[in-house]
């Protein structure tokens, strides 16, 4: 177990999820992950935080009745000022959706959209930094942006957060890297003709699990369903599952554990 510090500017540091039925929810992810909640900001309506021994690791609020976002889990990039990020991802050619606005005390928040459609947030942390731990079951590990191809924006993400990248190197994978000071911080994944037509650019949180196999199944005996059933890949055993609203996820043993 990890817990975690200051997030650098461009760092995934919150993940949250947006439902119309929070306590079924909340029941779902509970069950699922082991998770403990206790009320967050509500400048949206109501909102939880979810914890693990205590220590904050993700939000689920209700959605609004008056915005059209998807049922996805949404991670947010820290920054150290949200309007002017807000500015450049407006200048960059993305668009922002909600805010910026104050989460009451806990910070300045705002929800946007990248030039292919992919919505993310952006938080500047005040009292609440974002998630508090990682790295063991039931905490985000990582998230990824699946798009049909990396180049255009990666070049979107490179101006607005100044990302170094790292491509992998093959003949057959659009795969690149993010970097912050030489750090691994996301991945951008383009998969040409596989993107989903209902769900277009999108991103994927990955969530820690023990074990994938028998966490798919949970998730079924849950109310949910698998999306593609356990497998062995380079970042470990994994699997990408869907709670009982449709927000999709991928639980994964990481293969560094």
């Amino acid at each position: 177990m990890t817990e975690a510090t200051r997030h650098t500017p461009g760092t995934p540091c919150w993940v949250s999820l947006m439902v119309h039925g929070l306590d079924r929810t909340q029941t779902f992810y509970g069950e699922l992950f082991g998770w403990e909640f206790s009320p967050g900001p509500q400048q949206l309506g109501p909102y939880v935080r979810a914890l693990i021994d205590g220590k904050e690791v993700a939000g689920i609020g209700i959605l609004p009745a008056d915005r059209q976002l998807p049922i996805a889990w949404t991670p947010y990039l820290a920054t150290d000022d949200a309007d002017t990020t807000a500015e450049t991802i407006r200048s960059c050619g993305g668009t922002v959706g909600v805010g910026p606005l104050d989460a009451e005390d806990a910070g300045r928040m705002a929800v946007v959209t990248d030039p292919a459609g992919a919505v993310f947030g952006i938080w500047q942390a005040s009292a609440h930094g974002g998630t508090a731990v990682y790295g063991t079951h039931g905490t985000p590990v990582w998230n990824e942006l699946l798009t049909v191809e990396t180049s255009s924006v990666g070049k979107f993400y490179q101006a607005v957060f100044g990302y170094e990248v790292e491509a992998v190197v093959s003949a057959d994978l659009d795969c690149v890297t993010l970097l912050l000071e030489g750090r691994p911080v996301a991945s951008l994944h383009g998969v040409g003709h596989a993107l989903p037509r209902n769900r277009g650019t999108h991103w994927m949180t990955y969530f820690e699990v023990e074990d994938p196999d028998e966490a798919a199944e949970r998730v079924v005996g849950l109310g949910g369903h698998v999306v593609q059933p356990p497998r062995e890949a380079s970042s470990g055993r994994l699997a990408i599952v869907a709670d009982p609203e449709g927000a999709v996820f991928t639980i994964v043993r990481s293969a560094a554990r």
